[in-house]
């Protein structure tokens, strides 16, 4: 009796497994966006960079640290008011260089071959520019917006989409006298969907350092023992 009742609904019990299987065959399929380890941000907090003999002041995250830089590109900075921005937990760090506006003088920058070039205004200006458009063949977009804080600093600010090496860049200056470039850096290889959220909350203390920014008075003087 058992067995009769098993040949019956066989043939139902195969229709029904084929079915499900053609279906599932032409369904539609939609793959899953990839995931990242979740991040928890501190909360943003800041404190003062005033070092006696530095030509600016600015406040910065309790998270970063600062410290001086002693070479860039194998060479030596043209000034000691060269600084690093490090953020060890998330492998980042702002690179904070300064040069004096000037005549074609002794303060000119020295290039490779020897001689002395000025560090005019719109040539340190065109300088920020070429350094910035040299990720164009990594980068979907370049956005350049004016800035101007509420201590009357004035600057451009450069958002580089895409995967460049960095997504984010700035320079400030009062066109006569002070120059100061920045620019976000990662330690890991540039993705723009696994670094945004970590870019986004640093864009924060970037535009925190901005609007806190003010220039030294009186005029810099090289930090004691340099």
């Amino acid at each position: 009796m058992k067995l009769n009742t098993l040949k019956l609904f066989s043939p139902a019990v195969v229709l029904l497994f084929v079915s499900g299987l053609f279906y599932s065959c032409n369904s539609v399929y939609t793959p899953k966006r990839r995931g990242y380890f979740k991040i928890d941000f501190p909360p943003h907090q800041y404190q003062l960079f005033n070092q006696k003999g530095y030509p600016y002041t600015f406040e910065y995250p309790v998270y970063a640290s600062i410290v001086q830089d002693t070479s860039f590109f194998e060479a030596r900075p043209e000034n000691p008011w060269w600084i690093n921005i490090d953020f060890p937990r998330f492998n980042a760090r702002i690179y904070i260089s300064y040069k004096e506006i000037g005549p074609p003088t002794d303060q000119g920058a020295v290039g490779q071959s020897g001689s002395k070039a000025p560090n005019t205004f719109d040539k340190l200006r065109e300088d920020a520019y070429k350094m910035t458009f040299k990720h164009t063949y990594k980068a979907s977009s370049i956005d350049d917006s004016v800035i101007r804080t509420p201590g009357g600093i004035s600057g451009i600010f450069f958002k580089v989409g895409g995967n460049a090496a960095t997504a984010q860049q700035f320079y400030l200056t009062d066109t006569t006298k002070h120059f100061l470039r920045g620019a976000l850096y990662f330690d890991v290889a540039p993705n723009e969907d696994s670094l945004g959220i970590v870019n986004r909350f640093l864009q924060a203390d970037m535009m925190h350092l901005i609007n806190t920014f003010h220039w030294a008075s009186p005029s810099p003087q090289p930090p004691e023992g340099k």
